[in-house]
């Protein structure tokens, strides 16, 4: 009857307020599973995790169980914890041929979980997913990015055992249930961890990535164990950011927004010329994020009247953001991932879910593959603390445009801009010698008179991310949500 248009058509979303919590998320769905959480009585951990577990069912292309998690949880007494939940290179792999199910890491979405209730949820397990346990079970429809996702990588799924997945070759609407995968998480929330890394799961996993000629064993999957650590911490434009430690390239966040800090470049054009330059700078450094916090004392630097044209940031894309907060002062900030679309493809279909390529992102030394090493990850959550008891999560999907959006968007919003106009704003990513630029960017056309190599991309293209914004100001839970992609804020 009505034209209800795309989900990139309506440029500004309001800053939303609550009085339990906020979350903003990858997909309305997720959104609402949150605030379920909240009106049972959860933290914002348990809105983060039941918004994370509907991902998992709805849009697998970006995220699920065969996949990871980064999160950074502020605690009400001011102290903030970086939880890994990512898995090493098979003890079995050679190092070698980065490709299809070879690339498969150990999974860590489901011990990040584990490991973030344990901590800080206030509800049973089982209520946390029962949102996602309902879609998998009752069904869901696909939308467009997965139905183009599954044209896209129909060869690939099809090489990786997925033919009888309920999902392939799936169009734009149609209902497709996971009953399988709604009895494993149903698994999770009685069992834990042990449903899925032990026992019949983590043989029907091995044997899925032996038949796609990989090397993830169960004895892989049985010791693999989630770590907890402090984060990379910097102070920023009078405010602490915090990002993902090693093994993430998070630290390259705090790099460039302290240099950007330092060059104060005027607003406009010199602070996007400024973060072009800066951004393509810190890449350089991304095979040695394992150093993590020494690296902030490594020189950076640009020319304010010219491009470099240094190459920088690849082209990945992948990923789903949750930021959520609470009245009690629980903050989140994370992303979840399988890497590329559908990871590695390779299904299993014990569990229906996809297993990562994250293996993917090893690299030249020192992140160079070996067995039982993690590599750089791309997944680049931030939190932000400042006076008064003020604290954001922010995140975007876009791997390595991740650190690019995160640093326009802060920058932009501490300098004075309306936070929701900061996010709404067009956007730039450098990319394999190019600069993508938003179509609207009022600097397009002075940026290649420095030199930028530019090419304009629609309003809303995927690579521009999607960010996620939740904090606590002024003692009221807040949340915002980009209009780019499907993202979704809501309050109780």
């Amino acid at each position: 009857m009505f034209n209800t248009g795309d989900p990139f058509s309506s440029y500004v979303r309001p800053v939303v307020e609550g009085r339990r919590g906020t979350i903003s998320a990858e997909h309305p769905l997720a959104a609402s599973a949150g605030l379920r959480a909240y009106d049972l009585g959860g933290s914002a951990v348990d809105a983060a995790i039941a918004a994370q577990a509907v991902l998992a069912v709805v849009a697998p292309e970006a995220c699920g169980l065969g996949g990871d998690v980064l999160a950074l949880v502020h605690a009400p007494d001011g102290t903030v914890t970086a939880i890994n939940g990512t898995g090493a290179l098979p003890q079995g792999h050679d190092g070698s041929d980065m490709t299809g199910a070879r690339a498969i890491t150990v999974p860590g979405l489901v011990s990040g979980w584990d490991r973030l209730h344990a901590r800080f949820g206030a509800l049973p397990l089982a209520d946390v997913l029962a949102p996602a346990i309902r879609l998998a079970e009752d069904g869901f429809r696909v939308s467009p990015g997965l139905a183009q996702a599954l044209a896209a990588q129909r060869a690939r799924l099809s090489a990786g055992g997925a033919e009888d997945w309920p999902c392939f070759d799936q169009h734009v609407g149609v209902e497709v249930r996971l009953p399988k995968l709604a009895a494993l998480l149903r698994a999770i929330a009685s069992d834990g961890p042990a449903a899925f890394y032990a026992g019949e799961m983590a043989e029907a996993t091995a044997r899925a990535v032996t038949r796609c000629g990989g090397c993830l064993s169960a004895s892989d999957l049985g010791a693999h164990r989630v770590t907890e650590t402090a984060p990379n911490r910097t102070d920023w434009a009078g405010l602490a950011l915090h990002t993902q430690p090693p093994m993430t390239q998070g630290i390259l966040l705090n790099m460039a927004l302290a240099a950007l800090d330092r060059a104060q470049p005027a607003p406009g054009l010199a602070a996007d010329h400024a973060g072009v330059e800066l951004t393509e700078a810190v890449f350089a450094f991304r095979a040695r994020a394992g150093e993590g916090m020494a690296l902030m004392e490594e020189p950076l630097d640009f020319a304010p009247t010219r491009a470099a044209n240094r190459g920088g940031p690849r082209a990945y894309l992948h990923t789903a953001g949750v930021a959520a907060a609470d009245a009690d002062g629980i903050v989140i900030s994370s992303l979840v991932s399988v890497f590329d679309d559908f990871g590695a493809a390779v299904h299993v279909p014990e569990g229906s879910f996809m297993l990562n390529n994250r293996g993917a992102g090893f690299g030249e030394a020192p992140n160079d593959a070996a067995p039982g090493k993690h590599p750089v990850h791309t997944l680049a959550p931030a939190l932000l603390t400042g006076p008064d008891g003020a604290v954001w999560a922010a995140a975007t999907p876009g791997a390595d445009g991740q650190i690019q959006t995160l640093l326009q968007v802060l920058s932009k919003a501490q300098g004075g801009t309306d936070l929701a106009q900061a996010v709404a704003a067009p956007r730039w990513r450098s990319e394999n010698g190019e600069l993508l630029i938003e179509e609207g960017h009022p600097s397009a056309t002075t940026l290649a008179a420095l030199g930028h190599r530019i090419r304009t991309l629609p309003a809303g293209d995927l690579r521009f991310g999607g960010v996620v914004m939740a904090g606590v100001q002024g003692g009221r839970p807040l949340a915002l949500a980009d209009w780019r992609r499907q993202t979704t804020a809501g309050a109780v």
